[in-house]
């Protein structure tokens, strides 16, 4: 992987792929060089000309070097920070209305506890095999990324049903706070420069995510063939330090979210590609938020 999620790893918002570029800092419509052009920038034409490669005037390095003003930067058709805000909100409000939805429609009753669970794993399976063919997708299909928050809210919907109403109650409103919290605190820091992200980081982040991601499956193989628990990563202490790294993961991936968010802006980047940055940043909140979710749980049951 070279991204946060499978969908930057693909769609060439990081410069260099994702690797040499995290220490630059390109401004949109900015010069660009002739190497950084053809190799850094992965919306610039092969044969665009050195110097700024979205200018209209195809002299314009030359105009530049002999002190002529240089024509406007045409950006009609890219992406804006305005597109990626909307997307990401239609994106997210699909996924709070089905969750809405499948809370209210599909209780978790002694009765019905059953059918509700089916209808969410099911929809929970659907919603993960779209995001896959999403992320491997060549371009931004906006009609599947709507459908795959929908079927994500009806998952996260039943799931926290059950936690608030036979948990602890409270605990997905908890859950939502927290997650703004983790988002707000992290774009503050990234904007501020607290937050550096670079190939260090990156590397970091990936190499953590790598062997929780994978810790996780081994928990999941022990609880089906072993009954339980598992390794102990749903409850107690161990349950409770597995969920803050989980947290603290999904921080980090939103950091690397914003980074190249910024970076597809300072290139260039296709419209459409607002949509694949909504994609990324739901499933990093839908991460945020599960995790959030699982220690108010645990922590309910330790009680």
């Amino acid at each position: 992987m070279r991204s946060s999620n499978p969908v930057f790893s693909r769609r060439g918002f990081s410069r260099d792929n994702g690797f040499a570029g995290f220490g630059q800092q390109p401004q949109a419509g900015g010069p660009v060089g002739a190497t950084q052009t053809q190799q850094g920038n992965p919306y610039a034409g092969q044969q665009a000309p050195a110097g700024n490669p979205y200018a209209t005037n195809p002299y314009a390095q030359q105009d530049a070097q002999y002190g002529a003003p240089q024509a406007p930067v045409t950006t009609a058709g890219r992406m804006t920070m305005d597109d990626v805000v909307m997307r990401t909100a239609t994106t997210l409000g699909t996924l709070v209305v089905t969750a809405a939805l499948a809370w209210a429609l599909l209780p978790v009753d002694d009765a019905n506890i059953s059918k509700s669970y089916g209808i969410a794993i099911g929809a929970g399976l659907i919603a993960m095999v779209l995001g896959l063919v999403q992320a491997f997708k060549r371009k931004a299909s906006p009609a599947l990324i709507l459908l795959y928050a929908a079927l994500e809210g009806v998952f996260l919907g039943v799931v926290s049903s059950v936690v608030d109403n036979r948990i602890a109650s409270g605990a997905a409103m908890q859950a939502v706070l927290g997650t703004m919290a983790v988002f707000i605190g992290v774009l503050v820091a990234y904007k501020a420069g607290w937050i550096r992200v670079n190939r260090r980081f990156y590397g970091f982040v990936m190499a953590a995510a790598m062997g929780f991601l994978l810790l996780t499956a081994v928990n999941l193989l022990f609880m089906v063939f072993g009954g339980g628990d598992g390794l102990g990563f749903r409850s107690g202490g161990l349950g409770i330090v597995f969920g803050i790294v989980g947290i603290l993961l999904g921080a980090c991936f939103l950091a690397l979210d914003f980074k190249q968010v910024e970076d597809g802006i300072a290139y260039g980047a296709p419209k459409e590609e607002a949509w694949l940055a909504a994609f990324g940043l739901t499933m990093t909140l839908v991460w945020i938020y599960m995790e959030f979710l699982r220690l108010i749980a645990i922590f309910s049951g330790n009680d």
